[in-house]
This record gives C-alpha cells, sequence and structure tokens, in this order.
C-alpha cells in the first residue's frame, strides 16, 4: 500500500502530455470550463487511471489515446476534491464500437429465473475479486464527454455504480462510513426513488432520468449525472438531494462549474 501511494503521489505530479490536454479541450468543454486547480486535480487522476486500468476494444474497436483519455477523465470527474481509492473494484474498461448485447437476469412469478439478452449502451460489474469491468459504447463516451448539460452521460453513470460497489454490494448507496448517515441516506433516495416513479407514470418533466425508478442502484446513478451535468436544476427541483450529494463528493458543481457560476465562468441502460 505504501508502494502504491508513493507511484500515485509520483503519476500525479508527473506532466500532463499535451496531445491529452488538446483531446480534452477539443472534445470535453467541461474540462476546459473547470477552475485550475481542479483541472489539475483531474490530469493527475488520469494518469494514475490509465496507469493501474486497462482500457480493451472488443468487436474490432481499436483503442488509443483519445479512447482511453475521454474515457478517464470523465471517470475521474467522480474523483476530484476527495479521499478514494480509485474505483478500487475496477481493473478493466471494455469498449465496443457501438450499441452490444448485455444479459438481463429476471425472477418471475413462482421464483422462475430468466435469462435474457438486450441490447445496451453501458453497464457495470461488481465482482470484488476480478474487479470489474465497466463495459461502454464508444459512441456513447463521445456524446456524453461532448454535452455536460443534457445529464446523460454513460461514464459517469457506469462509474457511479462502481461508487456504489464500495459498500459491498450495488444497492445506491456507496461506502459512508457512519450508520446514521447511511440511514439518512437511504431513506432519502428511497422517497426520491419513489418521487421519480411517481413523476415518470403521470409522464411529467423531471430533472433526472426516469431511469432511476428502477432500482435504487439505477436511481443513484442517475442522480450522479444530474449532479455533473444538471446541477442548478437538480438544485432547485431536489434540493435535499442536492445536499446530500454534495456532502458525498465535496464540490459544488450548481455554484463552481454551471456557466455563469463563481469559478467558471457527460448514457445508458447499466
Amino acid at each position: 500500500m505504501l508502494f502504491r501511494s508513493f507511484r500515485r503521489r509520483r503519476l500525479r505530479r508527473g506532466d500532463f502530455p499535451a496531445a491529452w490536454d488538446a483531446i480534452l479541450r477539443a472534445e470535453m468543454p467541461l474540462y476546459a470550463r473547470l477552475p485550475e486547480p481542479d483541472r489539475r486535480e483531474l490530469q493527475g487522476w488520469i494518469r494514475v487511471f490509465l496507469a493501474e486500468k486497462y482500457v480493451e476494444g472488443c468487436r474490432g474497436m481499436v483503442v488509443d489515446d483519445r479512447v482511453r483519455v475521454l474515457i478517464a477523465a470523465q471517470a475521474c470527474v467522480l474523483l476530484l476534491r476527495r479521499a478514494h481509492d480509485v474505483f478500487p473494484g475496477m481493473r478493466t474498461v471494455l469498449v465496443y464500437p457501438g450499441t452490444f448485447m448485455g444479459r438481463a437476469r429476471t425472477t418471475g412469478p413462482g421464483g422462475v429465473v430468466t435469462l435474457s439478452e438486450d441490447p445496451r449502451l453501458g453497464e457495470s460489474w461488481f465482482t470484488p475479486i476480478a474487479g470489474g469491468p465497466v463495459v461502454l459504447s464508444w459512441p456513447e463516451v463521445v456524446a456524453g464527454a461532448a454535452d455536460a448539460h443534457d445529464g446523460r452521460n454513460v461514464v459517469l453513470h457506469e462509474f457511479a455504480h462502481q461508487l456504489d460497489a464500495e459498500s459491498g454490494e450495488m444497492e445506491g448507496m456507496p461506502w459512508l462510513g457512519n450508520l446514521d448517515r447511511a440511514r439518512q441516506w437511504r431513506t432519502l433516495l428511497a422517497r426520491e426513488q419513489r418521487r421519480l416513479g411517481a413523476q415518470a407514470w403521470a409522464r411529467q418533466p423531471t430533472v433526472l432520468n426516469t431511469y432511476g425508478a428502477q432500482s435504487p442502484a439505477e436511481f443513484f446513478a442517475v442522480a450522479v449525472e444530474a449532479y455533473f451535468e444538471r446541477s442548478a436544476a437538480l438544485r432547485a427541483h431536489h434540493p435535499e438531494l442536492y445536499d446530500t450529494l454534495r456532502a458525498y463528493f465535496e464540490i459544488d458543481p450548481a455554484a463552481e462549474w454551471e456557466r455563469g457560476g463563481t469559478a467558471a465562468a457527460g448514457h445508458g441502460a447499466a
């Protein structure tokens, strides 16, 4: 652990390649809008991520620096300003050139389990011993980086699942280190998920992607997407949820990263 800590510090202090900086400035508008300290921190975590995680192409997908850096940059936005261990339960990112088929498991009447396949844009697996993987559709990665205000970002979504898994299972609650805080988190997210389900049923417009009504894990993932991409709207319509996420991420994107903010002025099924 001491060696890993030393290696990470060395990577974070190293020079960020100019070619990587150019990729992010051209394809990830949020990167250019970040306050300078956040951008420097993000650069450091990108270097650590790419040194420790393996990005592999599937079905003919060629992985180059553009692919690796765009994925790492969006994932590492979730790491800024807070203590973390760089997605410890995940080692590999699999990248497809488009939609891929994912396995679904459903339990019907009488406990009958049905296995099926359906098209997906992203997946995140919790396998503590094997370590991941996260699976992504490359066009969705590019689209998520290009539009940081639509509340839909496959990388944020799938890596939010990895944060969720740090508690030991994907249940909509990352490791919080405090039982009282965990109980409050669970109560709030359950209430907000029910609210989202009611809005979806009534076909009302929502800040949150209605996909989050499916389960606590999906609700947390879409809430993270909205927190970083529709932060002002989330703060206005879901202030308690916004404050809870702000306490976890230790950053206030509505105040600091939105257009006109004080300091500055990013989906698929899981």
